[in-house]
């Protein structure tokens, strides 16, 4: 019985894959270095989209960019997950135990050395602004400490914040950075950490509809290591069939001279134009694109401080300008010794410092 022209298409589709699969080799991707820390995050698409031809790909990509550390999300088959980065020479996973992996990291053994891992906000209080709770790898590189911080923040919306609506896609994710961020400056205080994930919105947007106002109003504290990406050109983007920049690395202030640095790197990695299209890539593999981060990593020290000012707290005052108690859930203005102000939505239950 003759084949029809869809199921026809549908068996030239497969066939090109298995070629593509049984010749391709991703080693022109390949970000390695022998001083610098390698490390990007990739939403991997509900891992895996397309069965065995999606675990042959995502190996050999893997493989073939050779990262210190991946940041992935959106792994929907653990067991296979986990099967396929044991047959990776030299790498393993973190992997929260649960039916439900979501967020991950794969890790150069060689490397990289494990410290710690844990999960934050995993409260059902936390569940709407943080759908997936942030994974936090505490780990060392060349005998220097730093933590990553793997994220997934709740999708879509209308481009506007309703702040008076705690179940908008918009104020979910401004509620999520709001806690991470309190998270940050209370518990990793002095500490380099690398922030990163699929945040699901721009970080360039003007300050009325930006979800990251608390990590943009301190930018003396942190800073978006992808800013240049997200305000060049579409066609460099993370998530090009929208087309947005959704995908986003962030570094504390303790990290900021090594991100200046002229040896730094932060880039969007086509892998589609290695497969042979975005077709092909989106196919079996998704459709986001891995963003990444290269640094050398500085010793810290006392002659080497990253931070040379401390400021502190000095009032809390209302929309109107009057001074104010802290409470929680409202939109408040931090103003500091330094003469800077910062309008911040807390909701932790007690001030935070």
């Amino acid at each position: 019985m003759p084949l029809s022209i869809k199921h026809f298409t549908t068996a030239l589709t497969l066939a090109i894959a298995s070629i593509h699969l049984s010749a391709q080799t991703f080693n022109n991707l390949d970000i390695s270095s022998d001083e610098g820390l390698e490390i990007l995050t990739w939403n991997i698409e509900w891992f895996p989209k397309s069965g065995s031809t999606t675990v042959g790909y995502v190996k050999d990509i893997i493989e073939g960019i050779s990262a210190d550390i991946y940041a992935i999300q959106e792994i929907d088959d653990t067991t296979v997950f986990k099967n396929m980065v044991n047959q990776i020479d030299g790498y393993h996973y973190i992997m929260m135990d649960g039916w439900f992996g979501g967020l991950v990291y794969v890790y150069n053994t060689e490397t990289i050395e494990i410290l710690d891992t844990y999960e934050i906000y995993t409260e059902s209080q936390y569940w709407s602004p943080l759908p997936r709770s942030p994974l936090i790898l505490h780990f060392s590189h060349q005998g220097e400490e730093m933590y990553a911080i793997n994220n997934h923040f709740k999708c879509c919306g209308d481009n506007y914040i309703n702040f008076n609506h705690d179940g908008d896609e918009e104020m979910r994710r401004l509620i999520a950075s709001t806690l991470i961020e309190e998270y940050m400056r209370e518990e990793l205080e002095g500490e380099r950490v690398i922030l990163l994930g699929d945040l699901n919105d721009m970080i360039d947007e003007i300050e009325e509809t930006n979800v990251f106002a608390p990590f943009l109003n301190s930018t003396d504290l942190y800073w978006f290591a992808d800013m240049e990406i997200a305000t060049g050109s579409s066609s460099g983007w993370s998530y090009p069939t929208w087309p947005s920049h959704l995908d986003h690395i962030m570094v504390t202030d303790e990290m900021f001279e090594e991100l200046n640095a002229e040896s730094t790197e932060v880039m969007v990695i086509d892998v589609a134009a290695e497969m042979g299209g975005w077709y092909y890539y989106e196919q079996y593999v998704s459709d986001h694109r891995p963003v990444a981060m290269s640094m050398e990593i500085l010793p810290m020290s006392v002659e080497n401080p990253q931070s040379a000012t401390v400021k502190t707290l000095e009032g809390i005052y209302d929309l109107l300008g009057r001074e104010c108690l802290y409470s929680q859930g409202q939109i408040l203005i931090y103003r500091y010794s330094d003469g800077s102000c910062e309008r911040r939505i807390s909701f932790s239950a007690s001030q935070p410092e």
